[in-house]
């Protein structure tokens, strides 16, 4: 297609050519043959011309500009309005001053008397070869505009995709910088992340907890939850409220080869989260010895038959 492009532009460059040097000569012909005051005459008529058409197209820019201004602050006071994402905002405004003073400046030039043909056709072929030349930059901007309008996370966000978890620090038009635990700086594209999946941690006001506890065969069961309750009822970081999807649970979860497992599961805020998994693994490492109840080993029972005997 950009080929194409390229061929008709030749064209009609080599046409436009072609008239130029044909009124060349006739223009020689007309001064060699037609008098001198007959010139001056027609001069004055043709600069007459000229100069209203000039005067045209300076009112015409003039007129264009200011609506272009208007246009912008119109689209502007929408996104205000709207609450529109900076960004996105910014972007769009440019692109469609840069769009309308384009034509604005063709159609300028026309109003002049200029053929805009051949500039119409090379404008065409090189939007082709740059849009060609940039599609990776093209997908991240229409990444980052569907980011921005959908907004499946914010700045302070808390996310995992494209195998990196951090915190969002910033999000651009083409691409969104991620902090992470250990103080790293990921810049991910924006097409790659908007056609990836994205795990927010933060979306939510509450997460749940897990703990999977592992006692050996023979504990009391009641004994156990009993334990187990008592370290949750001690943890005031843990929901209760009915804002929280369902009170702590404490089950027989499995019987494995060499424990019997229990399942703690509790509900608390997101900024919470870290710190209560830490501090009831502190606190079932610590109780759960305490009330005679042993954490298992793997073992393995081996029976000899004595075929003598």
């Amino acid at each position: 297609m950009g080929l194409f492009l390229l061929q008709a532009a030749d064209s009609v460059a080599a046409a436009d050519t072609l008239d130029l040097q044909k009124t060349t000569v006739e223009l020689v012909e007309k001064l060699a043959t037609t008098p001198a005051d007959q010139l001056l005459a027609e001069f004055g008529d043709k600069a007459i011309a000229f100069g209203l058409k000039v005067l045209a197209a300076l009112v015409i820019y003039v007129v264009g500009a200011w609506i272009i201004r208007k246009i912008k602050k119109i689209i502007h006071n929408i996104f205000v309005k709207r609450n529109t994402e900076h960004s996105i905002a910014s972007f769009v405004e440019s692109l469609v001053s840069i769009a309308l003073t384009v034509f604005l400046v063709i159609f300028t030039i026309s109003a002049l008397g200029i053929n805009t043909t051949s500039i119409a056709a090379l404008l065409a072929a090189g939007g082709m070869a740059i849009g060609m030349a940039l599609s990776g930059t093209v997908q991240n901007f229409a990444g980052g505009i569907m980011l921005l309008v959908f907004k499946p996370f914010k700045a302070g966000d808390f996310i995992e995709a494209q195998g990196f978890s951090g915190t969002v620090t910033d999000v651009t038009i083409v691409s969104t910088k991620l902090t992470t635990t250990d103080n790293r700086s990921i810049i991910i594209p924006n097409g790659a992340l908007s056609n990836g999946t994205i795990n927010n941690y933060s979306q939510n006001v509450y997460r749940r907890l897990e703990w999977l506890v592992d006692v050996e065969y023979g504990a009391s069961s009641p004994k156990v939850k009993e334990v187990l309750q008592k370290i949750v009822d001690d943890e005031k970081r843990i929901v209760y409220s009915p804002a929280a999807p369902a009170d702590p649970t404490i089950a027989l979860n499995a019987l494995r080869d060499s424990s019997v497992q229990f399942v703690v599961r509790a509900w608390v805020k997101k900024e919470d989260y870290w710190d209560v998994l830490y501090a009831v693994n502190e606190a079932i490492y610590l109780r759960i010895p305490e009330n005679g109840i042993e954490f298992p080993f793997p073992q393995l029972d081996v029976h000899i038959n004595n075929g003598d005997q």
